[in-house]
Protein backbone atom coordinates (compact mmCIF):
# COMPACT_ATOMS: atom_id res chain seq x y z
CA UNK A 1 0.00 0.00 0.00
CA UNK A 2 2.97 2.26 0.66
CA UNK A 3 4.53 1.88 -2.87
CA UNK A 4 1.21 2.63 -4.19
CA UNK A 5 1.05 5.77 -2.28
CA UNK A 6 4.38 6.93 -3.33
CA UNK A 7 3.76 6.04 -6.84
CA UNK A 8 0.62 8.20 -6.60
CA UNK A 9 2.24 11.27 -4.98
CA UNK A 10 5.00 11.28 -8.06
CA UNK A 11 2.73 11.02 -10.13
CA UNK A 12 1.09 14.16 -8.95
CA UNK A 13 4.28 15.92 -8.33
CA UNK A 14 4.97 15.40 -12.41
CA UNK A 15 1.67 16.06 -13.57
CA UNK A 16 2.12 19.50 -11.62
CA UNK A 17 5.08 20.07 -13.53
CA UNK A 18 4.05 19.37 -17.04
CA UNK A 19 1.21 21.88 -16.18
CA UNK A 20 4.27 24.26 -15.22
CA UNK A 21 5.32 23.97 -18.86
CA UNK A 22 2.10 23.91 -20.57
CA UNK A 23 1.13 26.93 -18.74
CA UNK A 24 4.32 28.92 -20.24
CA UNK A 25 3.56 32.22 -21.81
CA UNK A 26 3.49 33.13 -25.54
CA UNK A 27 6.77 34.70 -25.22
CA UNK A 28 9.33 32.43 -24.25
CA UNK A 29 11.17 34.06 -21.31
CA UNK A 30 13.44 32.59 -18.87
CA UNK A 31 10.74 30.84 -17.16
CA UNK A 32 9.15 29.44 -19.71
CA UNK A 33 11.81 28.22 -21.01
CA UNK A 34 12.72 26.93 -17.58
CA UNK A 35 9.31 25.29 -17.45
CA UNK A 36 10.44 23.73 -20.87
CA UNK A 37 13.29 22.09 -20.45
CA UNK A 38 12.13 20.77 -16.78
CA UNK A 39 9.10 19.14 -18.95
CA UNK A 40 11.94 17.42 -21.23
CA UNK A 41 14.16 16.35 -18.67
CA UNK A 42 11.14 14.54 -16.71
CA UNK A 43 9.54 13.22 -19.93
CA UNK A 44 13.47 11.43 -20.95
CA UNK A 45 14.12 10.29 -17.22
CA UNK A 46 10.69 8.88 -17.07
CA UNK A 47 11.37 7.12 -20.19
CA UNK A 48 14.91 6.18 -19.79
CA UNK A 49 13.56 4.78 -16.20
CA UNK A 50 10.31 2.58 -17.66
CA UNK A 51 12.64 1.44 -20.64
CA UNK A 52 15.33 -0.05 -18.01
CA UNK A 53 12.64 -1.63 -16.09
CA UNK A 54 10.91 -3.11 -18.66
CA UNK A 55 14.63 -4.28 -20.10
CA UNK A 56 15.38 -6.06 -17.12
CA UNK A 57 12.36 -8.04 -16.76
CA UNK A 58 12.77 -9.19 -20.20
CA UNK A 59 16.34 -10.10 -19.75
CA UNK A 60 15.32 -11.79 -15.86
CA UNK A 61 13.10 -14.10 -18.05
CA UNK A 62 15.16 -14.56 -20.80
CA UNK A 63 18.01 -15.89 -18.55
CA UNK A 64 15.25 -17.81 -16.37
CA UNK A 65 14.04 -19.71 -19.69
CA UNK A 66 17.62 -20.09 -20.78
CA UNK A 67 18.64 -21.99 -17.28
CA UNK A 68 15.52 -24.12 -17.31
CA UNK A 69 15.46 -25.60 -21.06
CA UNK A 70 18.93 -24.48 -22.40
CA UNK A 71 18.38 -26.20 -25.93
CA UNK A 72 16.55 -23.07 -27.32
CA UNK A 73 18.65 -20.72 -26.41
CA UNK A 74 18.95 -19.36 -29.55
CA UNK A 75 15.33 -18.75 -29.81
CA UNK A 76 14.90 -16.84 -26.28
CA UNK A 77 18.05 -14.70 -27.55
CA UNK A 78 16.68 -13.95 -30.80
CA UNK A 79 13.48 -12.69 -29.46
CA UNK A 80 14.78 -10.86 -26.38
CA UNK A 81 16.84 -8.87 -29.01
CA UNK A 82 14.14 -8.05 -30.84
CA UNK A 83 11.94 -7.15 -27.64
CA UNK A 84 14.78 -5.08 -26.76
CA UNK A 85 14.97 -2.71 -30.04
CA UNK A 86 11.01 -1.90 -29.55
CA UNK A 87 11.62 -1.15 -25.78
CA UNK A 88 14.03 0.87 -26.68
CA UNK A 89 11.94 2.33 -29.59
CA UNK A 90 9.88 4.28 -26.64
CA UNK A 91 12.98 5.61 -25.40
CA UNK A 92 14.00 7.08 -28.91
CA UNK A 93 10.25 8.35 -29.26
CA UNK A 94 10.64 10.59 -25.96
CA UNK A 95 14.14 11.33 -26.70
CA UNK A 96 12.50 12.91 -29.79
CA UNK A 97 9.69 14.93 -28.15
CA UNK A 98 12.03 16.05 -25.84
CA UNK A 99 14.38 17.65 -28.75
CA UNK A 100 11.19 18.76 -30.16
CA UNK A 101 9.84 20.56 -27.02
CA UNK A 102 13.84 22.35 -26.50
CA UNK A 103 14.56 23.13 -30.26
CA UNK A 104 11.03 23.79 -32.00
CA UNK A 105 9.00 24.71 -29.01
CA UNK A 106 5.33 24.41 -30.88
CA UNK A 107 4.37 26.63 -27.83
CA UNK A 108 5.80 29.55 -28.54
CA UNK A 109 3.31 31.94 -30.48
Amino acid sequence: MRKFFLVALNLIGMMAMATMAFAAPATLDAAGLGSTCVAAALGIGIAAFGCGIGMGLGLRGACDGVARNPEVSGKITGTMILAFAFIESLAIYALVISFILLYANPYVG
